[in-house]
């Protein structure tokens, strides 16, 4: 009876050692990803700003004047919509590659390349107009990022609408590959800031 006590014990304490290491283990897993997550950014709007137009100028070799021009609207509209602005920076890299004046064979405009036809009621005005380009390209993101659940979801459904990701094998191959692209550019500019 005592031996059997000893041995109920022993095995209690050697269950509650696992379920600590356990805790730890995913304490350590829940900061990583949280950190991850995290923008590079900090610091002031100004910091943040200054911070993201060395990052572009490193990673894409965006001119400075633009780079000083364009990074308070990414970080503003990017933390209006809620998005990261490395995220946002990244998307912008991957549609135009920074040229304000970008328009595709089928009429996408601007930085962030929207398509006025499809997105006219809820981004009114000159597309043209950078900070009217990205405050709707953040809008369409966060839009998507609503309905679809994950960052990397919305990217996708960012360059072949959710429809498209829905309905078809090949589109949704598309826009999963897009997704990490925008990914991949993120992930340079990051390192760079």
């Amino acid at each position: 009876m005592i031996l059997q006590f000893i041995s109920i014990h022993h095995d209690q304490q050697r269950s509650i050692k696992k379920l600590k290491r356990l805790i730890i283990q995913i304490s350590l897993i829940v900061i990583a990803i949280n950190m991850t997550a995290c923008s590079s950014l900090s610091g002031s709007f100004a910091n943040r700003s200054t911070q993201l137009s060395s990052g572009l100028q490193n990673a894409y070799s965006v001119s400075p004047n633009t780079a000083n021009r364009l990074s308070p609207m990414i970080v503003q509209n990017a933390e209006r919509y809620d998005i990261s602005p490395t995220l946002l920076a990244a998307l912008i890299r991957q549609e135009s590659n920074y040229n304000s004046s970008a328009r595709s064979p089928t009429g996408a405009i601007g930085l962030t390349q929207i398509v006025s036809t499809h997105w006219r009621q809820s981004c009114p005005g000159n597309l043209y107009d950078e900070n009217t380009n990205i405050n709707c390209g953040a809008y369409i993101l966060s839009t998507y990022y609503k309905s679809a659940g994950s960052w990397s979801k919305a990217v996708a459904y960012y360059n072949v609408g959710p429809s498209g990701y829905e309905r078809s094998f090949w589109t949704r191959h598309k826009g999963k590959k897009y997704a990490r692209s925008v990914k991949r550019h993120e992930k340079i500019l990051k390192k760079a800031l």
